[in-house]
């Protein structure tokens, strides 16, 4: 198995290239090889440096592995949705922005 140091030092530009996604993959990966948490984390933790991602989410994440959930993706969450900035939204705020007067105080 190569050591961390080899993984890190092959690296294009830095750790800070791996997203939520690709972080999760890697826990899956070593919780499938059966890797507790702390391993996990200690590996992520010596590549990432510090832009490691909290032991927390990695336990978390291995229990849901192991569980046998394998998804790495987050769950659509209850509440408000997304905002979504595209060309007729962006046109009617500025409309409504111009039927409204400017109050300077």
């Amino acid at each position: 198995m190569p050591n961390c140091k080899t993984l890190k030092g092959s690296m294009l530009a830095d750790a800070r290239g791996f997203n939520k996604i690709e972080t999760r993959t890697v826990i899956k990966f070593f919780s499938l090889q059966g890797k507790s948490p702390k391993e996990i984390h200690a590996i992520l933790a010596e590549t990432l440096e510090e832009h490691v991602t909290p032991y927390v989410n990695v336990k978390n994440r291995a229990a849901q592995f192991k569980l046998g959930d394998f998804s790495t993706y987050d769950e659509p969450r209850p509440g408000r949705p997304k905002t979504v900035a595209t060309p007729e939204v962006i046109d009617q705020i500025h409309k409504s922005n111009l039927r409204r007067p400017l109050d300077f105080g």
